[in-house]
C-alpha cells in the first residue's frame, strides 16, 4: 500500500512568516543552500552554528527591497562577539516596513479615515561553539512582535544547528538545522471589538469581541552539503600556500511543516576570497507551472566584495548583493549587505 509523508492540507496555515525570510546577501546569492558552509552574522538566519567561526567581532547591517514595486521594506542588524573559549554570543533584529495602508472599516469601505501602519518585528539571540576544528553547533532564540492598528500578536520560536568539517583542507562540509520551533500566535486587541446597539434597548451599546484562533510557526528541518574545490591547488609550492582560487558546489533539502518542501543548489567562485560571484537555484513542487504557490522563478545571483583594512590582523569591510528573481506583477527581490569583521 503506497503511503506520504507529510500533510498537504496544512501548506499555508503557518502564521509569523515573516521568521523563513533570510536577510543576508550572502545567504539569498544561494537561495540559503549554504546551510553546511555558512560563517558569521549571516549564520543568525540560516543555520546557528556557523556563528562559532567569528574570530573576534562580527556587525552586520542589510537592506532587502522586497518584492521591488510593493513598498515593502526589510532593515536587519546582526552583531556577533566571542567571548574567549565559552563561544560566541549573537544578536539579530530584523524589521519590516510596509508604507501606509488605508484604513476602512463598515461604513467606510473606500478609506478616507486615515491610515496605518503595520509593524513586523524580531529580535534572535543566538550562542554557538566550536568542540574542536571538525564540528560546530549553536542554539538560539527569536522573539516575534507582529502590530496591524490596533491588533498585535507575539511569540517566541527556537532553533538547534551543527556543522561538521572535514578533508584535507576541511573542504567538504554538513550541516543541519531545526529552525522556528515554537509556541502558537493568536492576535488579540481592540481591533476585534465592535459596538453595537443592544436588542432590546436602541439607546444601550454593547461592545463585543470576536475571538482569533490561534496559529503555528513556520517550522522547518534542513539538510545541507557543500565541497570546495581548489583549483589551482596542483600548482601550490607547498601545502601551506593558500590557494587563489575556490570553487564550492552546495546542495541542502529542506523539510518544512506548512509548506512545500524544496531542494536547494548553489554553487560559488572566490578570488582570494577578495571577490565572490555565486548563484543557485530552488526547486518544490509546481514550481515551473502556473499553479505554483511560490512567487519566486528558482533562481537566485549575488557577488561580494571584501578586503582587509590594512595588513593581515587588520579588520576586514565586505559588501554584499543578492537578486532573486519573482514572477510577475513583481520586480523580483534586492538585497544589500554592509559586514565589518575582525
Amino acid at each position: 500500500m503506497p503511503a506520504f509523508a507529510g500533510n498537504k492540507d496544512r501548506v499555508g496555515q503557518a502564521g509569523a512568516t515573516e521568521l523563513s525570510i533570510n536577510p543576508w546577501g550572502q545567504s539569498t546569492g544561494v537561495f540559503g543552500s549554504n546551510t553546511a558552509n555558512v560563517k558569521g552574522t549571516d549564520a543568525l538566519k540560516t543555520n546557528i552554528a556557523g556563528l562559532s567561526f567569528v574570530d573576534k567581532t562580527d556587525i552586520g547591517l542589510s537592506y532587502t527591497n522586497y518584492l521591488s514595486g510593493t513598498k515593502v521594506g526589510i532593515s536587519n542588524l546582526g552583531f556577533a562577539q566571542k567571548v574567549g573559549d565559552v563561544g560566541v554570543i549573537g544578536v539579530n533584529i530584523m524589521a519590516m516596513s510596509f508604507g501606509e495602508i488605508s484604513s476602512t472599516d463598515y461604513n467606510n469601505p473606500e478609506g478616507g479615515i486615515g491610515s496605518y501602519t503595520p509593524q513586523f518585528f524580531n529580535f534572535s539571540l543566538g550562542f554557538a561553539k566550536s568542540f574542536s576544528d571538525k564540528i560546530h553547533a549553536g542554539v538560539g532564540a527569536t522573539f516575534v512582535s507582529e502590530q496591524i492598528a490596533s491588533v498585535h500578536a507575539n511569540g517566541a520560536v527556537f532553533e538547534a544547528g551543527i556543522q561538521y568539517v572535514t578533508g584535507k583542507r576541511n573542504n567538504f562540509h554538513f550541516g543541519i538545522t531545526l529552525r522556528n520551533l515554537g509556541t502558537n500566535m493568536a492576535f488579540s486587541g481592540s481591533g476585534f471589538a465592535i459596538n453595537s446597539e443592544a436588542p432590546d434597548n436602541e439607546n444601550y451599546l454593547l461592545s463585543r469581541e470576536t475571538p482569533s484562533d490561534r496559529f503555528a510557526m513556520p517550522t522547518y528541518l534542513n539538510f545541507g552539503v557543500a565541497y570546495d574545490f581548489f583549483l589551482d591547488e596542483n600548482h601550490l609550492k607547498n601545502a601551506e600556500c593558500e590557494p587563489q582560487h575556490r570553487l564550492t558546489l552546495m546542495g541542502s533539502f529542506t523539510s518544512n511543516s506548512f509548506n512545500n518542501d524544496y531542494f536547494g543548489f548553489g554553487v560559488e567562485y572566490a578570488f582570494r576570497e577578495i571577490f565572490m560571484l555565486r548563484g543557485g537555484y530552488r526547486y518544490e513542487k509546481d514550481i515551473t507551472k502556473a499553479t505554483s504557490t511560490t512567487f519566486y522563478s528558482g533562481y537566485s545571483a549575488g557577488v561580494s566584495v571584501q578586503h582587509r583594512l590594512g595588513g593581515d590582523k587588520a579588520p576586514m569591510v565586505a559588501l554584499d548583493y543578492s537578486y532573486r528573481p519573482t514572477l510577475s506583477p513583481n520586480n523580483g527581490v534586492h538585497t544589500f549587505s554592509l559586514r565589518f569583521m575582525r
